[in-house]
């Protein structure tokens, strides 16, 4: 029975420090939540400041330092650091694998390395935040420095008022938090350090209680910063610190809630995350006795001196410096576990079997968007596999050309009427999800590739149109019982392989950074299409006057190398469209 006492005693407690009583009322209820609200409001805005300021070359460096699980870890560690916030860059990890930029064991290693990097934000709000020196007294200059900024079209010089604007609220929340939270009194501290004789009981609450806590206000900087301002008006070490880890697990719910419509692979790299804060507090729990032993044998050798009720600066420091070791030693431990954290992710959201003309979007999902800019490398994603089914919908057109048996025909011609169907779906869900994102805050640059992506998603689906119709044709021919001269057929295949060699060019700049891709090959096999359907054409005005020339093989013969150079028109289209020529 002695735990379930500890819990209710424990919980009798916690609503004390809340309410302390009556003296804490619902006025100063709402001013501390307010007081959270400005803090975490400030996180993001400057978050987002500094994803916007990076643009571009963050997604291609974080891309690009990740080819071993170190330098993923570094790469979470510093990209966390520099954004300030270790959900963002989780979401961004899980955004990554969603799109295939990431493996699942590159993915592991950038989410150890930001759980590194969210020490950096504690480190900071105790420097400037706890000390003789306030940022919150510099906030005000910040802001009038910043606000200038936001009426600047330069969109990079913008971003940088946004996140001196973001800075200075986030320490005025801090401020405004440090004289919300109630002081606690005598009898409440002798009350706290009582708890202590429940043991691993004790600490498992104060762990619970960190997860709620972060789930809650979703971030774990604010749930940080809470749990320093607590040490400050007098809480235990071991409390805190249980507090501290708790709030390690509470934050994965970020990314586990953003992987929730990602595709498997994107599920997988958020329960990562969940396993490995887990695994992490659970040596810790083993060990954390002797690991408070250590961090208080350091503080006692330093000359802030040991942390205690009366001494809340070495209790703040201490707690800061065991946030940070844990969170190190974790990362040196578990580095190690990568391959073994993979196999444990992949039998827990094992792969679902598809079929081919089962519809799906892979890489889009809107709720792993951190910021509209990193959206775009999923929608690039999504129109690359958009390309590769209309692709094959060119294979089984050029497959029924020389197929004789009605069966196969019927068959390849009703599966071009599905993928017909799936390209019409794939286009409205594509042109909505980049609607969405043009809505939000881009750059000059990337609002234009927006507007070329929808372009692009509207010419492929009127090529599988073409293609459709094509199918339909092919029917006719059947029922019909037309056929096509050798000469025909010769004529047609070299006129499909021209539009592969095309559409294989095609798939190739779509797949590439849009600086390198190779406009004028794509207009040359325009060209060469032009010609070649020139040259057709006219043996097929001379033919039609031949007297054993069928007039109705001939018709269907005209629509279909017709059909051909339509899509080899559209295939230079799209191709413009990539090179960021927008169409109207």
């Amino acid at each position: 029975m002695q735990p379930f006492c500890a819990l209710h005693l424990k919980l009798h407690l916690l609503l004390d420090l809340v309410f302390m009583e009556e003296s804490f009322g619902v006025f100063e209820t709402l001013r501390l939540i307010g007081s959270l609200g400005l803090f975490i409001y400030g996180m993001k805005i400057m978050s987002d400041g500094i994803q916007k300021v990076a643009g571009n070359r963050m997604r291609e460096v974080l891309a690009a330092m990740t080819s071993n699980r170190f330098t993923g870890l570094f790469t979470g560690f510093l990209t966390t650091a520099l954004i300030q916030s270790s959900s963002a860059t989780t979401v961004m990890i899980v955004s990554f694998v969603n799109a295939g930029l990431l493996t699942l064991r590159q993915a592991i290693g950038v989410i150890m390395g930001a759980n590194i990097g969210t020490t950096v934000t504690a480190l900071l709000i105790l420097i400037f935040g706890f000390s003789k020196f306030s940022i919150s007294d510099y906030a005000l200059p910040l802001i009038a420095i910043g606000f200038p900024l936001l009426f600047i079209k330069n969109t990079q010089i913008k971003s940088l008022g946004e996140t001196l604007i973001g800075f200075s609220v986030l320490f005025m929340g801090l401020d405004f938090l440090k004289n919300s939270v109630p002081e606690i009194t005598h009898g409440q501290l002798e009350y706290l350090v009582g708890l202590s004789q429940y043991g691993i009981w004790s600490t498992l609450l104060f762990v619970v209680i960190g997860g709620l806590l972060t789930i809650v206000v979703q971030s774990s900087s604010a749930a940080m910063a809470l749990t320093i301002i607590m040490c400050e008006r007098g809480m235990p070490l071991e409390m805190a610190a249980a507090i501290v880890l708790g709030e390690n697990i509470g934050t994965t719910i970020t990314a586990n809630l953003a992987a929730i419509i990602g595709n498997v692979h994107a599920k997988r790299a958020a329960r990562a995350h969940l396993i490995f804060n887990i695994f992490g507090v659970i040596w810790m729990l083993i060990v954390f006795p002797f690991f408070l032993s250590g961090i208080n044998g350091y503080m006692e050798t330093t000359a802030i001196g040991m942390p205690s009720a009366e001494n809340s600066q070495a209790t703040k420091w201490a707690l800061t410096l065991f946030h940070v070791t844990f969170n190190i030693v974790n990362a040196t431990i578990l580095i190690w576990f990568v391959s073994s954290i993979a196999k444990i992710v992949t039998k827990m959201v094992p792969t679902k079997s598809e079929e081919d003309e089962q519809f799906s979007l892979e890489y889009i999902g809107a709720g792993i968007m951190s910021t509209p800019e990193l959206s775009l490398i999923e929608a690039q994603k999504e129109m690359v596999k958009f390309s590769r089914l209309t692709y094959r919908m060119l294979g089984f057109l050029k497959e029924l050309l020389f197929e004789k048996d009605k069966k196969e025909q019927r068959i390849k011609i009703e599966r071009i009427e599905k993928y017909e169907e799936i390209t019409d779906k794939i286009e409205v869900e594509v042109a909505d999800y980049l609607m969405t994102v043009l809505q939000g805050e881009l750059s000059n640059e990337s609002g234009k590739r927006v507007r070329s992506m929808l372009d692009i998603v509207s010419v492929m689906e009127q090529i599988g149109d073409v293609f459709f119709q094509m199918s339909l044709t092919y029917d006719r021919k059947i029922e019909s019982r037309a056929w096509f001269t050798l000469e025909q057929r010769r004529n047609l295949l070299e006129m499909f392989d021209m539009i592969d060699l095309a559409f294989e060019n095609m798939m190739i700049n779509l797949e590439n950074k849009y600086e390198d891709i190779d406009l004028d090959k794509a207009e040359l096999l325009e060209v060469e299409v032009n010609n070649l359907r020139d040259k057709i054409r006219k043996e097929h005005l001379d033919n039609m006057g031949k007297p054993d020339y069928n007039i109705d093989s001939g018709m269907i013969y005209n629509d279909l190398y017709s059909s051909l150079e339509k899509v080899g028109n559209y295939l230079l289209e799209i191709n413009e469209a990539i090179a960021g020529k927008v169409l109207t």
